[in-house]
């Protein structure tokens, strides 16, 4: 599929795998790289990038800040949905790998390219990801995926590491702690190497935005965020864009110790894997939104939408973002957003978020129907009948095993 290449445009992150691809790919198919980097809230691993991706051979790269629309098109999308895989993760790599498969394919169109490329593994996701949003997007694009490749001849990641040294490649991998990173505005993820055992926890050191509960502040912070039609638009009265408040999230919420999460995972290639995830921010976002929804989404409503959340989540997980299902769960999704407008107050301490308060202009909460006190609105004796109506398949039950 691969021959005859001219010019590849490589998803690059300056990591182990893409910095070697690099060079592999000019030895193997004497081709052109261009890399592309995007720029998806990485902060201090950007540094750097474009002299390394030229130094290691590659003719030009594109670095762009998608923070934005990573935060709007992608995080908020999720957010409406409440989607969580497997009750645990966030899908904080999930929603990343369809936006830079996307600019991908613009940029490959921009500069002629006859293929793409990426370093994903041919055991894990991302591979998934990256080629369902290339065949979405652009059916003919030729595909060159490094792990899966005939030429390909490393068999581990410490094969790469020697391979790298020889030409000199930084990469920030060693054999001591041959785990790997993956950080954007959501979440950053650890994998592979030291982590691989599930029953061995995780060191302490390996953790970037989030600070261990025990040394987070004695005294708890509230803050509170406002939603319009199931987005997060303010927090704590100031206005911000999706990016800017999802920063500003994370800083607040790993302060406090939230957002760590352990996890064995069901891989959509069939196995199961373990993963170490940070995502403070979005732990309280996804909190705050619930909260949010439980005094303005109607009951029926709610009930439908949370059936379909794992399905969205799943769709999500196995790279299906760009399919005809997502794009009509997604529709249904925010019709049931509409009255999602309000504010949550929220109580972080020492790796805990509660829901300490909630308010919004669309409320369906009466005190007066809800109070246990004397009210005028209801008629107590109204349940009996309500309550026979639904037993009467079970007195009928019993009556015939009598």
């Amino acid at each position: 599929m691969s021959k005859g290449v001219k010019k590849v445009v490589l998803a690059y992150s300056g990591g182990l795998d893409t910095s070697v691809i690099v060079r592999w790919l000019i030895e193997t198919y004497k081709c052109e790289v261009v890399c592309f980097a995007a720029d998806l809230g990485q902060k201090e691993e950007l540094t750097g990038l474009k002299e390394k991706a030229i130094n290691t051979g590659a003719s030009k790269i594109y670095i762009e800040d998608l923070r934005e629309e990573f935060a709007r098109d992608f995080v908020f999308p999720a957010l409406r949905a409440n989607a969580i895989y497997e009750g645990t993760y966030l899908l904080g790599t999930s929603l990343a790998r369809p936006l830079i498969a996307k600019k991908q394919i613009e940029i490959a169109k921009l500069e002629g390219a006859d293929a793409v490329s990426h370093g994903a593994t041919g055991k894990g996701n991302d591979q998934v990801r990256f080629e369902l949003t290339y065949y979405a997007l652009n059916p003919s694009i030729k595909i060159i995926a490094a792990w899966k490749d005939d030429n390909w001849k490393f068999d581990s990641r410490e094969s790469m590491i020697d391979y790298a040294k020889k030409y000199k490649i930084p990469v920030p991998l060693t054999k001591a702690k041959p785990y790997s990173s993956d950080r954007n505005l959501l979440h950053i993820s650890h994998e592979g190497g030291i982590l691989e055992d599930p029953w061995a926890e995780a060191p302490e050191d390996i953790f970037v935005l989030t600070k261990s509960p025990e040394a987070s502040p004695d005294k708890p912070t509230y803050v509170e965020i406002e939603f319009k039609k199931g987005n997060p638009v303010a927090v704590n009265g100031k206005k911000m864009s999706p990016a800017k408040l999802m920063d500003y999230m994370n800083n607040i919420a790993g302060a406090n110790g939230i957002g760590r999460m352990d996890m064995v995972e069901n891989r959509f290639v069939g196995m199961k894997s373990r993963g170490v995830y940070e995502t403070p921010g979005g732990t309280v976002l996804w909190a705050a939104h619930r909260a949010v929804e439980s005094i303005t989404m109607d009951r029926e409503v709610m009930f439908m939408r949370d059936s379909l959340t794992p399905k969205y989540a799943q769709l999500a997980y196995n790279g299906f973002w760009y399919s005809p299902e997502m794009k009509t769960l997604q529709t249904y999704i925010d019709a049931t957003q509409e009255n999602v407008t309000g504010t949550a107050r929220m109580k972080l301490y020492k790796g805990n978020c509660v829901v300490a308060g909630r308010k919004s202009p669309y409320s369906l909460y009466s005190e007066s129907f809800a109070t246990f006190e004397k009210d005028q609105v209801y008629n107590q004796k109204d349940a009996i009948g309500f309550i026979k109506l639904n037993g009467l398949r079970l007195i009928i039950q019993n009556i015939l095993k009598k």
